[in-house]
């Protein structure tokens, strides 16, 4: 059958109206999306001036959606049901209610047949956005629920004019003509002011969630800072002049803070000092806490005992009876006897110290035990090397032996031995800074992977 000029005529108008109204749906969507209030309301933010705040704008936006719209039999083919029904949605009952009876206001002054059920059906539109929003547990309902509530919403409006217009008649005309157009329009706005609401309040969780992990990341950093603060007060604060030898060390942790320590004990002027140094096992925060249990134990138990051996013996029982998780501790202790430079050292399963005699030959000072902490009752042994003027004894950890370039090429003992023996003639600060340059030389840029630590021992000339 074919449909009559006139009546194709007037679904095109309506479908341009329509589109129009959507465009500038769109528009006022977008606009107040990007202001501070409607996305206070958005994060659950609801005052007394935020309802006020949708009373006013959604009530404006229900007057436009009335006034801006094509009329058809006197009636106007309108989206006026839009702004209440979101107010609701947004802001409750007495939002939806407010902006409801603001475009109701506005419809009763155009008068027409189907004045009655339109102002009612505004009225109902957001007092039922408002329901919505309380059975939701005071929050939007979504993309999908929001537009089918629209549509149905809609359906009801035309219901209204249809059991309560007069005459029955030309209620029934119109509703035939606008009441499709009508469903679509305020469904397709409602589609418009969904979807922003629902990205915007993702956007928001989202950003809610950023600043949460950079709040919870700076705190975890300043935590980190006040333990690398701790951790550096472990190490000695400066290398005590020592008569007839000369000494340097450093230490640099891969992370925040590390595993690796030394300590230098100083009894008295002219009596044994010691030298320590040490790896724990892993890297990071638990590392470091062993470390400080590890370094206290052994501390303690140099200043108490005179021999290394008895001293590395009893740490050992005292650190492995707090181990947990399989950690240990890497460790090398040796007392120097100024008056017949005689170095007597405990080696627990450390990297062996380098000793570098003044003419440039080589000797290590190997392992005499297990790592402290591996084997409760583990027996050690010790072993002595005498120095000469001259002499060098190096300290250091597998951070330096292990640093690799980036062929994965590691530093090694022998680059080790060669930059020492480069540099014999010069201070033990000058041979630390050389073996340090050296490292980085072969490293060219690559991470750090361990923590680095050095102690270098020089024997003065007489």
């Amino acid at each position: 059958m074919d449909v009559p000029t006139g009546l194709l005529t007037e679904y095109a108008e309506i479908i341009h109206v329509l589109f129009q109204l959507v465009c500038v749906l769109s528009v006022i969507a977008y606009l107040l999306s990007r202001t501070p209030t409607f996305r206070d309301v958005v994060a659950g933010k609801l005052t007394w001036k935020h309802q006020a705040f949708l009373v006013l704008v959604f009530g404006a936006l229900s007057i436009y959606g009335t006034w801006g719209t094509i009329e058809i039999m006197g009636a106007p083919v309108n989206v006026r049901d839009l702004g209440p029904m979101v107010a609701g949605l947004l802001g409750g009952p007495v939002a939806g209610l407010g902006a409801g009876l603001v475009g109701a206001l506005y419809r009763s002054g155009m008068g027409g047949f189907t004045v009655v059920p339109c102002c009612l059906a505004t009225v109902i539109a957001g007092l039922l956005g408002g329901l919505l929003w309380l059975s939701s547990g005071r929050k939007f309902i979504g993309v999908g629920m929001a537009v089918l509530f629209a549509g149905g919403m809609e359906v009801l409006h035309n219901g209204l004019v249809l059991s309560m217009a007069e005459p029955r008649s030309m209620a029934e005309s119109l509703v035939a003509q606008i009441g499709i157009p009508m469903v679509l329009a305020n469904a397709g706005g409602m589609f418009i002011f969904a979807f922003i609401i629902s990205n915007l309040a993702a956007e928001q969780k989202t950003k809610g969630e950023r600043d949460t992990y950079h709040a919870e990341l700076e705190r975890k950093n300043a935590e980190l800072a006040v333990a690398r603060q701790i951790q550096e007060s472990f190490l000695p604060e400066s290398i005590p002049p020592i008569e007839g030898f000369d000494l340097a060390a450093r230490s640099i942790p891969a992370k925040e803070v590390g595993g690796d320590f030394y300590d230098v004990i100083v009894r008295g002027p002219g009596e044994p000092f010691g030298l320590i140094i040490a790896d724990v096992s892993g890297k990071g925060v638990p590392a470091a806490l062993f470390m400080a249990l590890s370094r206290t134990v052994t501390r303690a138990n140099a200043m108490w005992h005179r021999s290394p051996l008895q001293c590395i013996s009893d740490a050992n029982r005292m650190i492995s009876a707090d181990a947990r998780y399989g950690m240990f501790v890497t460790l090398c202790y040796g007392v120097v006897d100024p008056a017949s430079r005689t170095v007597r050292y405990v080696n627990a399963g450390h990297n062996p110290p380098l000793l570098v005699r003044a003419d440039g030959t080589r000797a290590d000072l190997g392992i005499t035990g297990p790592a402290l902490g591996a084997i409760g009752d583990a027996e050690y042994t010790d072993a002595h090397v005498t120095l000469s003027p001259g002499d060098i004894l190096v300290f250091y950890t597998d951070g330096v032996t292990e640093a690799v370039n980036a062929q994965d090429e590691e530093f090694g003992a022998g680059r080790l031995a060669d930059a020492v023996v480069a540099s014999r003639e010069r201070t033990a600060r000058d041979i630390l800074d050389a073996v340090m340059e050296s490292v980085a030389r072969h490293a060219r840029g690559m991470p750090q992977f361990d923590d680095i630590t050095l102690l270098v021992l020089k024997v003065g000339l007489p």
